[in-house]
């Protein structure tokens, strides 16, 4: 017979509960930890006062209990004190962040990426982006770990992008680099933008409470981030998720990946400024544009941004027919297609989608907007600290 968990294997993991739970709700009264976690008073408080002696978390009396009474201490989270750094490689730009514990924004920069930027060529500036925040850093900050988001195909056992056609990127070691840049003794985690965001805006966005979710994300090419039950769904080396290259049409337009008829060759950036006539325009900028102009009432830009929302709902549907999602949820480009064509996405996924996937389906934008690649990032980097409190801080 398997021996049960012992003593410390039961305090690491409701000190990890309770952490992440203050982590995620943020400042969090004593007498909620007890019913949520389903622990006596004391066994909470020998915890918090664990976290509390290694700089985790404080305690202090809530100013407004509206009860009688002596009030229940307030646990929070040590933002400013306890941080991952979070990074966001995209198509146009790179963004970086400095993100506390509880998933506060502290600080963030913003560069211009040319689209022909290698890995090895990108660390630099992402590191420097770094020392430019360490000054506003508190004497005694942890930094807890190092999160990259990326436009691409991530192999999970080592942050290697195997493949971005957006950002022209094939075998590029993201992490090594930075960790030769950076010259920090914590954790690198690369993750793929969609799948990150997806994790993001079901732990702190518009899909939390829900266990099955779809996050659409799209610039150049168009990836998904998918939650199932609760649970990030990832696929056997990291590479789930790439429904961008379903093929929906047979022989049909070739893709950057070698194939051809894939779905982003219908509703990525490439074929709705071909559709409109676009030909020498590209990037985020140029589909704004395009969107106006249909806005507008320019007959061309609205022709392709129908034809283009027909074809996001007809892959939503299939989506929706497989994963069976509470939500979708539209973000990068794709959710400037999605506002511009919510009518015929809604009407090819009614009439595709089969009847009882639809019934609780409900369509979103992300609550977190741009953020959600970054905070995303930062989630990876916090799980080691999560998992295990006292051997990670």
């Amino acid at each position: 017979m398997r021996a049960g968990p012992s003593q410390d294997e039961v305090r690491r993991q409701n000190l990890g509960a309770l952490l992440r739970y203050v982590h995620v709700h943020g400042a969090t009264t004593r007498a909620e930890l007890t019913g949520v976690l389903g622990l006596n008073r004391s066994t909470i408080g020998a915890l918090t006062a664990d976290l509390t002696g290694a700089g985790l978390v404080s305690e202090g009396t809530s100013r407004e209990t509206g009860r009688a009474g002596r009030p229940s201490l307030v646990v929070r989270p040590e933002s400013e004190r306890v941080y991952a750094y979070a990074y966001s490689v995209e198509v146009d730009r790179l963004r970086a962040a400095r993100v506390g514990l509880g998933g506060v924004v502290l600080d963030r920069r913003e560069l211009d990426r040319p689209r022909n930027l290698l890995a090895g060529e990108a660390a630099p500036l992402l590191a420097g982006a770094v020392k430019e925040m360490h000054p506003a850093v508190p004497a005694d900050g942890v930094c807890v770990g190092v999160g990259v988001a990326v436009c691409g195909m991530v192999r999970r056992e080592d942050g290697m992008v195997r493949l971005s056609p957006p950002t022209g990127w094939v075998d590029e070691p993201i992490g090594a680099a930075l960790a030769a840049e950076l010259g920090i003794d914590v954790p690198i985690t690369v993750g793929n933008v969609a799948d990150v965001a997806a994790f993001a805006e079901h732990c702190r966005g518009v899909a939390a409470g829900c266990d099955n979710v779809i996050y659409l994300y799209g610039d150049v090419g168009v990836g998904a981030g998918i939650i199932a039950g609760g649970r990030r769904l990832t696929g056997h080396g990291g590479y789930g998720g790439e429904v961008g290259h379903m093929v929906v049409v047979r022989e049909g337009t070739r893709c950057e990946c070698g194939s051809r008829g894939c779905w982003e060759t219908e509703i990525g950036e490439h074929a709705l400024l071909r559709a409109a006539g676009r030909h020498d325009s590209r990037g985020r900028d140029a589909l704004l544009a395009l969107f106006d102009a249909a806005g507008r009432g320019d007959a061309r830009a609205q022709t392709a941004v129908r034809r283009a929302g027909d074809w996001l709902g007809f892959g939503v549907a299939n989506l929706v027919n497989i994963f069976n999602p509470e939500m979708v949820i539209f973000g990068g480009t794709i959710r400037d297609l999605y506002l511009a064509s919510a009518a015929q996405v809604r009407s090819r996924l009614n009439s595709t989608g089969l009847p009882a996937c639809l019934e609780h389906v409900r369509l979103r934008t992300p609550q977190l907007g741009a953020d959600a690649a970054l905070v995303g990032a930062a989630e990876l980097a916090f799980e080691r600290l999560l998992a295990d409190p006292l051997a990670a801080a």
